[in-house]
């Protein structure tokens, strides 16, 4: 009876394994056919890891990157990550139906998302991050509900995070950061109680924060939701989530105050609040969490002092808050912060001193406070801690002078800046024991003493600036002893000693200093003797100058051999002999300034090769002989100052070529002849000097074509002839001076010439005019007038013009009326501007104190902008309009009628009009950080990778806003740095629309004779007068020029085939540093990636200024492609700030 059971037990065990290993195969199959469709759709693997590997000779249990199971022999794990791989994922995947962990981050994958993934529902790990995968997250993955960590993040995924995500009941890290996804943080993510990290940075979020996003997170220890679009009060109660140790809300638009809440999160290590708009003191709750090791608050706009409460925080390590409004002093309880490695508190009010509590922070890396109000001596204890890498202190008021042992314990220090204070005594020796030094910037104080001969002991040294000092070289017989030294730095880019009194000279081993050396400044440094001929083995070297020293002898010949050189400064020395021939030979040269010597012979014919001279300054030396005839064939030449020498020959007619010239000084020479008509054609000169020469004939009436002029003088001459009419309308002319010729005639009183006095025309034949010139009225021009003409036309001409006059009149007056009307229903759609303030011209006046010149904000085209205040308070800005100039009407109508109606945070906003006969004036919100122009070229300013990304980015909106979300197109026409302002916030709102361009429905082009600005006009605008939306993009790829590189497109440098388009294509890919403005690559660890992205950038400037309109991005494109490079670098800077 016992037999029984167990027999039948026996047999139904059989059968079942029998049945197992008949399925085995038939799965198996079905795994390794999924496997070999997914090699198939892999079109790139330089590894050859799969194509290689992956083999029907081989069990694919055996294959790379695949891992089974032990009892099914089925797929469990597929790991293919970091292998470059190429291709797409097929939806064959979604058969590996005991796939457990799926890993493909770190290659280049495309296409979509299958959403045959959501088949696998024993998935517990997804990660498909760091690809190009496109398109949205299926819905159907939602399904996966074993999944427990979801990676997603660097790819281009866009649409919108649904509520669904909730139904991942299992999981527990989601990261989706580095996409474009958009819509609002869905609420459901935080009522998932698994839930242990949450990461979506780098994204197009926007919305509020919700409220309660804690009721149910019990395990969330991460929350990062930086770098997107998220605005309003942080409100939420994050004091309910009791194990949050990473907390990022960095990078949106969050306003109000921080929430004191934050220091009940106990467990809190992270806090993230930089760049937003959080006002409001420092609550000092959010420094009590003991395990805060990290608090980042810079670029808000914060207002008091630094909490003494920070000495509160033990584990402290990183404190970032530069850029904030601090004020007040550093607390002394700072120095608790035992574990404090970086301190950055730049860029703000801070007064006081350093506190000395600060020598208890024996891990300091970092310590930047510079561009404060600090003063006092710098505790030599910071000298002293041997894990410091960075002391940034520049821009303060600090005092004293550095410790002698500076440098002793200092191994892993790389750089110092403590420029722009008013340190003095000398530069310790000790110095050169700090040998990892790479750069060392001590400019702008008041050192004294010798420079250190160890100098040649920091051999990674790359940038010494010494400049504006009080230095000195030791004595030596070879010359400056410490440039002897500085030749065992061979990696040194930059030697700055300008302003120094050096008393010494240029050795002859300055030949072989760093192969690498890019610029050279010595000037003003009491530098003796000769140029040595070693000079020309610096074959990097991009700057010379040697200004404003004691150098004698003769240019050496051998600087023809510096190929790279664009500026050689060599003025106001003493050299003498002939200019070598050689300097013909450097093709990159843009300014050459050569004044102030006692240079003879001839100014070489070979001159004209130099296409890339800007400015060419040979003033004040014994040049004699005739201007070759070559230099009129610079058509790029900007500046050219020939004055004071002994040059003879007359001006050609060939002088027209120099189209883009902006200032010519032939004055005090012996140049003879007329002057050529063909001058009128130079409508971009603004300073013409031709005095004290022997030139005769007539003044040209083509002088009235020069409508840039501002300075005329040809005094001392023998001109004869009268000053012609077509002067007056040299609108721009400040100061002239035709004194000491022989003119004689009418002096001109309209236009300009109604300001000028006597003194400019002393010395001349007999001149008349107005009684306050002082000289004769002038007769009647037609004396022999008799009365039968008179008559004929009181009789006959006169009333015939008299009816022809008002039958003009009475037809400009119906069409107006029919305008009127036609302009009256247009704008009965239009919403109704309830928000404009009426405001009268009276108010105006006392708001801007009468438009007094201290309220002047700047000066354009057609009018000026004054600051002014409104009882209210609100503070304006007020364009009133040149009325006397003609074009000032069509663009105060053109204006209105584009700022009406259209609205858009980064426009400026309009705040009310104020228009009669003689007055016409726009009021406009008042933008208290002024203009991009004043942060890019301001000394006291300076705008980082970020700021600048932002700003093009809203310029970029504006110009997508203006080219695609009105019902027909604008084009500004007239995109510049003085036409970017910027708000309290830094926001850019893109301004003057004087010259702007509406095009009718289906039109993509329209002509115009309105010329924009010189440098960001695109090549058919300024040729055809052609105007299209393209032409902005244009314009706005050399704005992006300009912002990255500092350079504006007219800057002196550019010249010949040379422009900063050309430049910065020269640049690329390898160079960008030649390029790139120094300011956005000093700190060594921001050095790649901030390198990286001005590359980027770049290269998008380069497409938006493709020469030929249709190979131009569009707007949209070019503001996806900001958007895009602005996620990689924050996300960069996200991954830094983690470490």
């Amino acid at each position: 009876m016992g037999t029984l059971p167990f027999t039948v037990a026996l047999v139904l065990l059989l059968m079942r394994c029998a049945a197992v290993c008949l399925a085995i195969p038939k799965s198996n199959f079905t795994d390794e056919s999924a496997l070999l469709a997914f090699k198939k759709y892999i079109t790139h693997d330089p590894s050859k890891s799969i194509t290689s590997n992956w083999s029907a000779v081989t069990p694919f249990c055996h294959w790379l990157g695949v891992t089974c199971s032990a009892r099914h022999q089925r797929v469990a794990a597929l790991d293919l990550s970091n292998l470059d791989l190429k291709g797409t994922i097929p939806p064959h995947v979604g058969n590996l139906s005991f796939l457990v962990s799926f890993d493909l981050s770190t290659n280049s994958l495309h296409g979509n998302i299958p959403s045959e993934l959501s088949k696998l529902q024993r998935l517990k790990s997804l990660n498909l991050s760091n690809n190009l995968l496109t398109g949205t997250i299926p819905v159907s993955l939602y399904n996966v509900t074993s999944l427990e960590n979801l990676y997603l993040e660097n790819n281009r995924l866009q649409g919108i995070l649904t509520e669904q995500i909730s139904n991942l009941s299992s999981l527990k890290k989601l990261a989706l950061g580095s996409n474009m996804f958009s819509g609002t943080v869905p609420l459901a993510i935080f009522n998932m109680t698994s839930l242990q990290a949450v990461s979506i940075p780098l994204n197009n979020l926007s919305g509020s924060l919700q409220e309660k996003i804690c009721n149910h997170q019990s395990k969330l220890q991460w929350l990062d939701i930086s770098q997107n679009q998220l605005s309003g009060e942080i409100r939420s109660d994050f004091y309910n989530c009791k194990e949050l140790e990473i907390i990022a809300l960095d990078t949106n638009s969050f306003t109000g105050t921080i929430p004191r809440e934050f220091g009940n999160c106990t467990k809190l290590k992270s806090l993230y609040l930089g760049g937003n708009n959080l006002k409001g003191e420092i609550p000092r709750e959010i420094l009590s969490p003991a395990n805060l090791e990290l608090l980042s608050l810079e670029f808000n706009t914060l207002r008091g002092s630094l909490p003494r409460e920070i000495g509160l925080s033990p584990s402290l390590r990183t404190l970032y808050m530069d850029r904030i409004n601090l004020t007040g002093t550093i607390p002394k309880e700072i120095g608790n912060c035992s574990l404090l490695e970086e301190i950055y508190l730049g860029n703000n009010s801070l007064t006081g001193t350093i506190p000395h509590e600060i020598s208890n922070l024996h891990n300091l890396r970092v310590l930047r406070l510079g561009l404060n109000n600090m003063v006092g001596t710098i505790p030599s204890e910071i000298f002293n801690f041997t894990t410091m890498n960075m002391i940034e202190l520049t821009r303060n008021h600090f005092s004293g002078h550095l410790p002698s042992s500076m440098g002793l314990m200092l191994p892993n220090l790389q750089e110092v800046y403590l420029s722009g204070n008013n340190l003095s005594g000398p530069i310790p020796d000790t110095i050169c024991n700090a040998s990892q030094l790479v750069q060392l910037i001590l400019s702008n104080n008041s050192f004294s003493g010798f420079i250190p001969d160890c100098l040649g002991n920091l051999s990674n040294l790359q940038y010494l600036d010494f400049e504006y000092n009080v230095l000195m070289s030791r004595h030596s017989p070879s010359g400056l002893s410490f440039i002897s030294s500085l030749t065992n730095c061979r990696t040194l880019l930059s030697l700055w000693i300008g302003k120094n009194p050096l008393h010494g000279s240029l050795p002859i081993s300055i030949g072989n200093l760093s192969s690498s050396l890019q610029s050279f400044t010595a000037h003003n440094c009491n530098i003796q003797g000769r140029i040595p001929d070693e000079i020309g083995n610096l074959n990097n070297l991009f700057e010379l100058n040697l200004k404003g020293n004691e150098l004698v002898g003769a240019i050496p010949s051998t600087i023809g051999q510096l190929r790279q050189l664009q500026a050689l400064t060599l003025a106001q020395n003493k050299l003498e002999g002939y200019i070598p021939q050689e300097i013909c030979d450097l093709e990159r040269l843009a300014f050459l300034y050569l004044e102030g010597n006692g240079l003879v012979g001839s100014i070489p014919d070979c001159f004209g090769n130099l296409k890339s001279i800007r400015s060419l300054i040979l003033a004040s030396n014994r040049f004699s002989g005739s201007i070759p005839s070559t230099l009129w064939g610079l058509q790029d030449i900007l500046q050219v100052d020939l004055s004071s020498n002994s040059l003879n020959g007359s001006l050609p007619l060939e002088i027209r070529n120099l189209v883009v010239m902006t200032a010519m000084d032939i004055s005090r020479n012996q140049i003879s002849g007329a002057i050529p008509n063909s001058i009128g054609d130079l409508q971009d000169l603004v300073n013409l000097s031709l005095s004290g020469n022997r030139l005769q004939g007539i003044i040209p009436a083509s002088f009235g074509k020069m409508v840039s002029l501002e300075l005329l003088d040809l005094s001392g001459n023998n001109l004869s002839g009268e000053i012609p009419m077509s002067m007056q309308n040299l609108t721009h002319l400040r100061y002239f001076n035709v004194c000491f010729n022989q003119l004689h005639g009418e002096i001109p009183n309209e236009g300009p010439f109604a300001n000028f006095s006597i003194q400019s025309f002393l010395g001349n034949n007999e001149f008349c005019g107005a009684a306050r010139l002082q000289v004769p009225p002038c007769k009647g021009r037609n004396s022999r007038s008799s009365k039968a003409p008179g008559m004929i036309v009181l009789r006959y001409i006169l009333p015939a013009i008299t009816s022809t006059l008002f039958l003009l009149v009475l037809i400009v007056i119906i069409l107006r009326c029919r305008r009127r009307n036609a302009k009256r229903q247009a704008q009965e759609d239009l919403p109704s501007l309830a928000t404009w303030k009426r405001i009268s011209r009276r108010e105006l006046e006392l708001a801007t104190d009468g438009f007094q010149e201290s309220n002047l904000l700047g000066t354009g085209s057609f009018g000026s902008v004054y600051k002014g205040t409104l009882p209210d308070g609100l503070n304006i800005a007020v364009k009133v309009f040149n009325l006397q100039h003609e074009a000032a009407f069509t663009s105060f109508d053109t204006e209105c009628e584009v700022l009406r109606n259209l609205r858009h945070r980064n426009l400026v906003t309009i705040i009310s009009s104020c228009s009669n006969l003689d007055f016409k004036a726009l009021v406009l919100k008042f933008m208290p950080n002024l203009t991009l122009e004043k942060w890019l070229y301001s000394d006291n300013h300076c705008l980082d990778i970020v700021q600048r990304l932002n700003i093009m980015r809203d310029v970029a909106a504006a110009l997508e806003y203006l080219h695609y979300g009105y019902i027909k197109p604008v084009v500004h026409c007239d995109l510049k740095p003085t036409n970017v302002l910027l708000d309290e916030h830094m926001v850019a709102h893109l301004s003057d629309f004087g010259i702007a361009k509406l095009l009718g429905e289906g039109d993509s082009m329209t002509q115009t004779m309105t010329l924009a600005t010189i440098g960001y006009m695109a090549p058919e605008y300024g040729s055809e007068g052609s105007v299209s939306i393209r032409g902005d993009v244009y314009s706005f790829g050399i704005l992006l020029m300009e912002t990255y590189t500092r350079k504006k497109p007219t800057d002196e440098m550019f010249a010949g085939g040379m422009s900063l388009k050309t430049w910065v294509k020269q640049s690329l890919p390898n160079a960008v540093i030649e390029v790139a403005d120094a300011n956005l690559l000093t700190q060594e660890e921001e050095f790649v990636r901030n390198s990286d992205c001005v590359t980027s950038i770049l290269e998008l400037a380069l497409e938006c200024s493709a020469n030929s309109p249709e190979e131009r991005k569009d707007m949209k494109q070019v503001l996806a492609a900001l958007e895009k490079i602005k996620k990689e670098l924050t996300n960069r800077i996200h991954n830094r700030n983690r470490h």
